[in-house]
């Protein structure tokens, strides 16, 4: 491939600037400053309080863990600010994302899709190392929807292949949210639909509240990222392979375009959340669910549950909605449900649009143990002949 580039753009770098992944580098941003040309850079100011500050803070170092689950975290933390340390490496590999053989060279956060989730508190700060690995072909970065500041991170994250970047910022507000990758142009939406983005979750620092303002605690945790795939098919409606990534880039675009997807899929591919891979509960169990789609509205259901709490646009600030049926994701966000289960057997978690439920992939299982309770749903006669009034 990188011959086909060099020929084409004359460099690799050369192919990144016309493809718009290092447009990036024209914005300005709060801690760089772009000098006039010919003068040297100005050196960049630090408040050196706030610095020294921060360097007394403890260190935490989060271990990332691939979804659905959570890292190992404290639900109520006291008063002193932390310094959450996390490494997130970008992995560029081919995956199957349904039954079928169907392929995708993702772009991924940690080596899946979604990227892992990181979970700090209220007034912590979030260290990140982002390191884009020397086998990969594309300049990445990342954009915290949870950070205060121009584009993210965006402008400050930008690494090429074989290189690392370190930024820090605050949480500063409660709640569930998106991150992702964001290059520049055309490149924004080619990577975060081929797979490049994740959540953030900020609690309070004295936990969750419900909805009369007492405490709520969760005895599980689970995270869902919500996946739309574009692939493009043969003129025989096969779908095809490509033999790097970045091949498919004309291809995938025009199919985007069409704003059709060929997959709606939880976790990365279809089933990744069923069989094996179901997520488990226990009668009497508290669970979080958070839902997070990067580009698309979607609508959770959980069949034969209910949204005990429900915080639908992701901010712990804010009262959560009781006992929804059905709440909406907005595109572009992360949002949080609280059911107690009350019934054991499988239920479906599932988007709502049934069409991408049942036909495109949008479905999950959670497997809940205990003790059936036929006050709440019993079969009072058996499947039988019709009989007469």
């Amino acid at each position: 491939m990188t011959a086909i580039l060099n020929k084409a753009f004359g460099s690799r770098r050369g192919f990144l600037k016309t493809t718009g992944l290092a447009s990036l580098a024209t914005l300005a941003s709060a801690g760089a400053v772009k000098a006039s040309e010919g003068e040297a850079a100005p050196e960049m100011t630090v408040n050196t309080v706030t610095a020294a500050e921060i360097a007394k803070l403890p260190r935490v170092k989060q271990k990332l863990v691939e979804p659905p689950f959570l890292p190992e975290h404290e639900q109520v933390v006291d008063a002193q600010s932390r310094v959450i340390e996390v490494t997130l490496p970008i992995i560029e590999k081919k995956m199957q994302i349904d039954g079928e053989g169907t392929e995708i060279w993702a772009l991924t956060f940690g080596g899946s899709v979604p990227g892992p989730m990181i979970v700090a508190h209220e007034g912590d700060y979030v260290e990140v190392t982002l390191q884009n690995l020397p086998s990969n072909v594309m300049e990445h970065n990342i954009d915290f929807h949870s950070a205060t500041g121009a584009l993210g991170g965006g402008a400050i994250t930008k690494v090429m292949p074989g290189e690392q970047v370190v930024m820090r910022w605050k949480a500063t507000k409660p709640g569930v949210f998106v991150y992702h990758c964001a290059p520049g142009d055309v490149m924004i939406p080619y990577h975060v639909l081929h797979g490049m983005s994740g959540a953030v979750m900020v609690l309070p620092r004295n936990g969750l509240k419900d909805a009369h303002g007492k405490p709520y605690r969760y005895d599980r945790a689970y995270f869902i990222g919500e996946q739309d795939y574009y692939i493009p098919r043969d003129e025989n409606g096969t779908y095809k392979t490509y033999e790097n990534a970045g091949d498919d880039m004309a291809d995938s675009l025009d199919v985007m375009r069409t704003l059709i997807p060929t997959h709606e899929v939880f976790n990365g591919k279809v089933g990744a959340l069923t069989g094996e891979g179901a997520m488990k509960a226990k009668v009497g169990e508290t669970v979080l669910f958070i839902h997070a789609q990067a580009t698309r509205d979607t609508r959770p259901h959980l069949i034969g549950g209910h949204g005990d709490q429900v915080w639908e646009a992701g901010s712990f600030n804010d009262k959560p909605d009781t006992n929804l049926e059905t709440w909406l994701i907005r595109g572009g966000s992360a949002g949080a449900m609280g059911y107690t289960f009350q019934q054991p057997g499988i239920y479906a978690y599932v988007n709502h649009n049934l069409i991408e439920a049942v036909l495109l992939g949008a479905t999950a299982h959670v497997v809940v143990e205990g003790d059936w309770n036929d006050d709440l749903m019993t079969q009072v006669q058996k499947p039988g002949p019709i009989q007469a009034t």
